[in-house]
């Protein structure tokens, strides 16, 4: 008998919102009462900034390689911002 791929569905909810404005605040508090949420770690062209490791706070990478990622399909969504790529990849990468 062929194994059958089971697949959870959920909402998916993005917070959006300038740089500096509170959203890693946001999300931390709202990840402290409610286990059940994952995060998505998005991708990024920029440098990390002090404290951040990749893989946790962004998935850092070099413009070729995302663009080689958007030529593959592999963003449900990305963007240009002031010079550099972000994006949620297919993938899934959560935390």
């Amino acid at each position: 008998m062929a194994d059958v791929l089971m697949q959870k569905t959920g909402q998916i909810f993005i917070v959006s919102a300038a740089s500096g404005t509170g959203k890693t605040t946001l999300v931390s508090r709202l990840l402290s009462h409610h286990t059940d949420i994952k995060v998505s770690i998005s991708h990024t062209t920029r440098a990390p900034r002090e404290g951040e490791a990749d893989g946790v706070h962004y998935h850092f990478v070099d413009t070729g390689e995302f663009e080689r990622m958007i030529a593959a399909s592999a963003f449900l969504e990305h963007a240009n911002v002031y010079g550099n790529y972000y994006g949620t990849s297919t993938s899934g990468s959560l935390i």
